[in-house]
């Protein structure tokens, strides 16, 4: 079964690094499909934000385990799930992040 662009990529990730990446590397960073392939995220990028993609770097970020503050017996755990860091092409910008400095 085939999965649609909006499938491939499932959100940007904001954080303080992401912003810097963004500001001064050309790179973004998404949250993307476990079984995507660099082919399939830089194909999604380019079809979605209408930019040219040069490198995409994929890893995997895995689950951890953390304690409630409130009650210190229970375990919380997040999920594992794969980033991609795009870098863009020299001179292409992605819109959406340009408001987050």
């Amino acid at each position: 079964m085939k999965k649609t662009v909006f499938e491939i990529i499932r959100r940007p990730i904001i954080t303080e690094k992401t912003n810097y990446l963004s500001s001064y590397l050309n790179q973004y960073v998404f949250e993307v499909d476990y079984n995507a392939t660099k082919t399939m995220i830089k194909e999604a990028i380019e079809t979605i934000f209408d930019v040219k993609v040069d490198r995409v770097n994929v890893m995997i970020v895995p689950a951890k385990q953390s304690r409630s503050m409130q009650n210190r017996r229970m375990r919380t755990r997040t999920n594992a799930y794969k980033k991609a860091i795009v870098t863009l092409a020299e001179g292409e910008r992605i819109p959406i992040f340009e408001g987050v400095e």
